[in-house]
């Protein structure tokens, strides 16, 4: 169960960070860009669910009792990770 967890952390961290480069992409993105503000957010946010969703479905196809564990500390990490990132930002500035 201790490693469904750690395991769950690590997809939570790796779900996350499509949203930061979504995030950094929007920085980038000149007005007469072909990927407007929303579409990289937009990117970033669907390949974050793939992330994670692939992550949980693996978990279930090979390890279905330990699956609840994973998926919860998947989905407290990247709750943790986004507010985390919001406080930060909010601080900084």
């Amino acid at each position: 169960m201790v490693l469904a967890i750690v395991l769950g952390a690590l997809s939570g961290v790796a779900g996350v960070l499509p949203l930061f480069f979504g995030l950094r992409m929007t920085r980038r993105v000149t007005d007469t860009s072909n990927l407007g503000h929303a579409g990289a957010l937009m990117l970033g946010v669907l390949l974050s669910f793939a992330v994670l969703f692939l992550a949980a479905i693996a978990c279930v196809v090979l390890a279905r009792e330990s699956a609840v564990p994973f998926v919860l500390a998947e989905a407290a990490v990247l709750v943790a990770s986004a507010i985390g990132y919001g406080v930060y930002t909010f601080v900084r500035k």
